[in-house]
């Protein structure tokens, strides 16, 4: 998947996903908040930052085990050739999920 976000807010998104899995599911747990999420798409492995190094509210729920590039150039100047070098990066890395 890849995934542009444009007004959103991962606290919102979760916000209204913990509202609705009370109304729906009765109780408010790590399941039925992630299966009431606005996608059902699954968890990124990557997050490319452009400009600066931050998360800016994106992905809140779904960044728990995501890795990180940060890109020092603005989205309109990132190019093909940036993209590769961040997916080497990240081929490169050895990815503990949290543990050890």
């Amino acid at each position: 998947f890849f995934r542009i976000a444009l007004a959103y807010s991962g606290r919102q998104e979760i916000a209204d996903a913990a509202k609705k899995a009370l109304t729906k599911d009765g109780e408010i747990t790590p399941e039925t908040i992630s299966k009431n999420l606005y996608t059902d798409a699954p968890d990124p492995d990557l997050l490319i930052r452009t400009a600066e190094q931050r998360i800016s509210n994106f992905l809140l729920w779904g960044s728990a085990y995501m890795e990180m590039n940060f890109s020092k150039k603005l989205w309109p100047d990132f190019t093909l050739s940036d993209y590769k070098k961040a997916l080497t990066d990240f081929d490169a890395r050895q990815r503990r999920f949290g543990k050890y």
